[in-house]
């Protein structure tokens, strides 16, 4: 039976995934709502708000807060599932829980946290895979833009780190399968990204296009490791990323979201994956500054082998440019796989778009068994029995970086261990010199840093004048330091090897830090281990 050309259109409207945004105006909604009817898009991708948009950092627009974000998106996705004549597939970031872009949502530890895990507790990592569908299902959503099966190998590197498992690729392939598998129990689709691999590269690419200079075999030996393992196990979708590749794209800088070789040849045809191919949001610098013609990057995109065009930005067009160009046949493939991925999720056939509530009290406990077992010793001298002696001897003081002295780590450590307690929290509101000159009648201080941001730039937001005081302190006290954050931050610590104890926490967490507080005066034994390779000063 011969396709009609308006059948025809109908189905290139399914490639197409445009931006939502929980905190819209009606107008916007409205739009929205115009583009689901007119074009048979075929679904939609959720971001918080137009202001948090990576690629609207640098215009710091103020981010606005609502505490009702969580029903905003439910009766959002209602009203565009009503729009809709072929249900629409819904996808997010979830990477850390609907936490990544929805207020009081459950928040699970990121995937460097889970990286610190031992092999023996992957099953954590499938349970946080199994709790995050059942949030996302909760809300309405059946597709997550999740995990990273990027390896995490370059310490600069300035939007992947603290989301990847870390730098070792059999972990990071193991971990990226279980968190799978935990969502598709629950009927959740996943997706790893950002291929052929983002971690060794120093370029944000929502503001440029990163460069990876490997060659094939390289490729093949690492970062693709993790890929590969994925389309052992059925992967849902693979993620494209906006970094060029030269070495497979005869020597050219361009996106592998707009490379027939990256996409066609090597995962296509060298990989042997034939599942669902999304490319990286189209909006992002690296790639939405390249056409001048509305239309042109979504048929670029398209065909270079994408299935799904994530955050399109001009559906009329795009749908027009690729009705032009592409073979009917070509058009037919890609339908295919999103209608199996929509078949498999169940909104073809059962129209029952939210399932559940959201379970706050699963998501502590699972965050409390993760920290028993990630929080990670880098340097133990009896930290405990140290600071217990001290604190006999009237030595000991606590001094707590960023958070009040009101910290759960303080008040858990507070029924043992009662010493005089100093806070900084941010430069308006601290002294930073009259806490040195405190400081100076004591001989041992238990220092619990709460980095304050978890990416890299300008020293993870560390004030300079945070820095000397840890440089001093470590240079002339005995200093037990407790690091709630990114281990990232370890190298920029100076003095830190002189430490007479670290212990890496990863988040800062209730549950993490009433686990630090016991761990330390029970003197537990840590079972984290380091994910990436660090060398402290």
């Amino acid at each position: 039976m011969k396709i009609t050309p308006q059948g025809l259109r109908q189905k290139v409207g399914q490639f197409f995934f445009p931006a939502v945004f929980i905190n819209d105006t009606e107008e916007n909604i409205q739009e929205t709502e115009r583009l689901i009817k007119e074009h048979n898009i075929g679904g939609l991708t959720f971001f918080h708000s137009r202001a948090s948009a990576a690629t609207n950092y640098e215009s710091k627009k103020q981010v606005v807060f609502n505490d009702d974000s969580y029903q905003k998106i439910k009766d959002l996705i209602v009203r565009y599932q009503k729009a809709a004549s072929t249900p629409l597939l819904i996808s997010i970031d979830a990477e850390w829980g609907l936490a990544m872009r929805i207020e009081k949502t459950p928040q699970y530890p990121y995937a460097i946290t889970l990286g610190a895990l031992p092999e023996s507790k992957s099953n954590l990592v499938y349970e946080v895979g199994k709790q995050i569908g059942l949030d996302l299902k909760a809300a309405g959503i059946h597709y997550n833009l999740s995990p990273l099966a990027d390896i995490n190998n370059n310490p600069n590197n300035p939007v992947i780190g603290y989301r990847s498992f870390g730098e070792n690729k059999e972990k990071v392939a193991d971990f990226s399968i279980e968190y799978l598998n935990g969502m598709s129990e629950v009927g959740v689709l996943g997706c790893l990204k950002h291929f052929p691999g983002h971690g060794n590269t120093n370029i944000d690419s929502h503001l440029g296009l990163p460069v990876l200079n490997e060659t094939l075999e390289e490729l093949l030996e690492n970062e693709l490791y993790p890929f590969i393992k994925g389309i052992e196990n059925n992967v849902d979708s693979i993620m494209i990323g906006h970094l060029a590749v030269p070495s497979l794209n005869d020597g050219k800088d361009t996106s592998a979201t707009l490379s027939k070789s990256i996409i066609e040849t090597l995962l296509r045809k060298q990989l042997g994956y034939d599942g669902l191919v999304i490319s990286d949001a189209l909006n992002m610098h690296s790639v939405s500054k390249l056409y001048e013609t509305k239309g042109e990057l979504e048929w670029e995109a398209f065909n270079a082998g994408n299935d799904v065009l994530c955050f399109a930005e001009n559906v009329p067009e795009g749908i027009e440019s690729i009705l032009k160009k592409a073979s009917p046949e070509r058009i037919e493939e890609s339908f295919n796989r999103i209608m199996k991925a929509k078949e498999k999720v169940g909104i073809l056939s059962d129209k029952i778009f939210t399932s559940g509530e959201l379970d706050f009290e699963k998501a502590s406990q699972l965050n409390l068994e993760i920290a028993q077992n990630a929080i990670t010793k880098i340097i133990d001298n009896s930290n405990t029995e140290l600071a217990f002696e001290a604190q006999k001897n009237n030595q000991l003081a606590k001094l707590s970086l960023y958070k009040g002295v009101g910290n759960t780590f303080f008040q858990t450590l507070h029924s043992k261990l009662e010493s005089p307690e100093f806070a900084f929290e941010n430069l308006e509101s601290s002294d930073i010199s009259t806490i040195k000159t405190a400081l100076e009648n004591f001989e041992t201080i238990l220092i619990a840093l709460f980095v304050p941001k978890a990416k890299p730039m300008h020293n993870f937001e560390i004030n300079n004048e945070v820095l000397e005081l840890l440089s001093d302190l470590l240079e002339t006290k005995k200093c037990i330091v407790y690091v709630f954050g990114n281990p990232y931050v370890l190298p920029i610590i100076p003095n830190l090897k002189k430490a007479s104890g670290v212990i890496q926490v990863y988040q800062d967490f209730e549950e993490f830090q009433k686990t630090a507080g016991i761990q330390f005066l029970e003197n537990i034994s840590c079972n984290g281990i380091l994910p990436v390779n660090i060398d402290i000063q």
